[in-house]
Parts: C-alpha cells; structure tokens; sequence
C-alpha cells in the first residue's frame, strides 16, 4: 500500500501544465475578521484588500504587515470590490440595493477616503467594477428596465456616463469577487480621419436564466454578447468570473453558488476574444469558482472558489493547488499575486521547489 501511495504522492506532485512552476498559497496575518470579497496586486510588494463592515486592509511590504481600517461612514457596508493604482491611492466598490451601491476613493493610503458616487436608483444593484488606469473605469450593475446598468469614467470618477446592454429575462451579474468584468490592455484615444475614436477592451458575464459574456472593444459604448456552455437556471449559477491573459485569449468560471461541489459547466475558454467559447478539453475545476485571474509572470490562469483552487496554462486543463475557501484573487504585473477569503483569510501566491527536487514527506 504504502509503494501505491508514495506512487499517488510522485505523480501529483509532478502534474502540472505544460510550461508551469508549481505555486502554493501561504497565509498572512490581515488583522481583521470581516469577510474579504476583494482583491487587487499593485506589485508584488503592495495590495488593497475589503470585505464587510466597511472593512479595508492594506500591504506595503509584500504581505509581512497588513494594515486593517474601517472607511468612516460605512461601517455597514460591503466592500466587494477594490481596484488600486499605487500604495496610495485605491477604489472601493460597496454593493447592495439603492444607496448602499457606492464607490469611494483615496489618495492617501487610505487615511481618508470620499465618496465618489452614489446609486440614486433603489431599483439598482452594482456588482463589480475594473479599471483600465486611474483615470479610465467601468461599473457592472443588475438590469433596471431591461438593461445591464453600465457606468463609465474618465476622469478618476468625478463624473460618469451611462452604457447600456440588453438584459434578458431573470438575468443579472453576481456581486461575488469584484471579477464579473474585466479590461484588459490600455485606453486609448485614436484619431481616424475628422473624429477620435477609443480603443478599450472590457468584458463582464451574467448569470441566472442566461449566461452570457459581453465583449466591447471600445470601453463599453457598444456590446455584443455570447452565449459560453455554463450553468444557467437557477439565480444561483452562471458565470461569475472572466479573465484575459490578452486580446484572444480568456477564461471564464462560475457554476451554482448553492451547488459548491459540482463540476459541471463551471468554466469555458476562448480563443477569439470572447466572440466564441467552448468547454477545456481536459480536467475542469473541482466545483464552482467565484473568480479566475491571469498570471502574467508565470503565464497562467488561476481559479478559486469555496472547495479549492487551481492552476492552468491556458484554460484547457486545471490542476488542483488546495482544497481551501476563497472569495477573490489578484495579479499583478511583475507576478505579485494574492487570494483572500472568509474570517479575513489573506494568502500569498508562492512558487514550490521545482517537481525534480521536491519529494513529498511519507509516513
């Protein structure tokens, strides 16, 4: 027996997708209890996490010393979402109906924060929000009259402009991780012939009676929408979650909240920016996945969710890293890269010593 299991053990610790180094999670000390929904890596020294009870915590040190504040004013809310720019200056998006939805900002550190916008409609709900820089933004929130509510910045949100897309029946976006839309790339103004043009590519995902990815090419004025094999249904499944490594190439993961240990129709791939996806020809995540990001240092997709996380190439074939909760993940550029979860869970993405090196401990 123990000859099969020291077999079992050499084999899963050599499995990884072609091209990959073998990563972990390794915890960290937030210094908070609230539950952390968002996540976003500057570099590999710097992140701004949230969660609830208006609840921020910020690194400057790589994850050694996490700072834990409270934004004042909104002790009951919920922060899904933070987009941060340097160690000083971040975004955070609270969810909820009508006034709860807000976004608030600073350029300090966090030492102050002001409150950018507020939802007026208490019909709406905002789920999730990406930037392209500072100053380029773009919010997801559920339909009002039969349309995604989209709002747009291009000033750090001082002001805001609507978009629009289509929604169908019960269908909605999901306030899980602050990863139902993604940008990928640079904003960018272009002249052609007598008028400007933008140039910024945004996707977001829905879920619930459909499950749909829209695709925009220049920074949401226009959408157009696909249909990827996910779950759909109940208001509980969908896609949750949508990453692109570049213009071509992304991944998109959810399945059913309420179903955490089911595998089926919790991830999709494309390969023609988000006009066309299809199922990963090889093993799918072990269940549903609130978020996915890209690591661009390593040059792989990562998934989390409630059962686990796992690694990918390129989508086709997951991996499993762990079996433990996540809400969120980050990446940033250089490779800095961290998950958060439940009970202020905070964990840094590490590599493991090379497979040829790395033996398993036996009993």
């Amino acid at each position: 027996m123990f000859r099969l299991l020291r077999s079992a053990l050499l084999l899963a610790a050599t499995m990884q997708p072609a091209g990959a180094v073998a990563q972990s999670w390794k915890t960290q000390a937030s210094n908070t209890a609230a539950n952390l929904r968002g996540i976003s890596a500057v570099n590999k020294q710097v992140a701004w996490a949230s969660g609830t009870g208006g609840t921020f915590v910020r690194t400057v040190d790589g994850g050694e010393h996490w700072q834990a504040g409270v934004v004042p004013g909104a002790e009951q809310l919920d922060f899904r979402d933070v987009e941060a720019f340097s160690d000083r200056t971040a975004m955070l998006l609270a969810i909820g109906p009508g006034e709860r939805s807000r976004i608030y900002g600073t350029e300090d550190g966090g030492a102050h924060w002001t409150m950018l916008m507020q939802n007026a409609n208490p019909k709406a709900f905002w789920d999730c929000m990406a930037w392209w820089d500072a100053k380029h933004g773009i919010v997801v929130g559920d339909p009002v009259n039969g349309n995604f509510e989209l709002l747009i910045t291009t000033d750090g949100g001082q002001t805001w402009i609507n978009g629009e897309a289509p929604a169908k029946a019960n269908e909605g976006a999901f306030a899980a991780s602050g990863s139902c839309i993604a940008v990928e790339g640079a904003y960018r103004e272009i002249r052609q012939q007598a008028a400007w043009q933008v140039e910024a590519r945004a996707w977001f995902v829905t879920g619930g009676a459909a499950a749909r990815v829209f695709a925009s090419s220049n920074a949401g004025a226009t959408w157009a929408a696909a249909t990827p094999p996910m779950l759909s249904g109940p208001a509980s499944a969908g896609a949750f979650s949508v990453a692109f490594a570049d213009a071509n190439n992304g991944v998109i993961v959810g399945g059913d909240y309420q179903q955490p240990g089911e595998a089926r129709g919790n991830v999709a791939v494309s390969r023609d920016g988000g006009a066309s996806w299809s199922r990963p020809k090889g093993l799918a995540p072990r269940g549903f996945r609130s978020a996915v990001a890209y690591d661009r240092d390593a040059k792989m997709f990562v998934t989390v969710g409630t059962t686990g996380s796992e690694l990918s190439r390129n989508g086709d074939s997951w991996q499993p890293v762990d079996s433990e909760n996540y809400n969120a993940l980050s990446f940033a550029p250089d490779g800095g890269g961290w998950a958060v979860g439940p009970q202020g869970k905070i964990v840094v993405w590490v590599p493991l010593p090379h497979h040829s090196r790395f033996r398993p401990r036996l009993p």
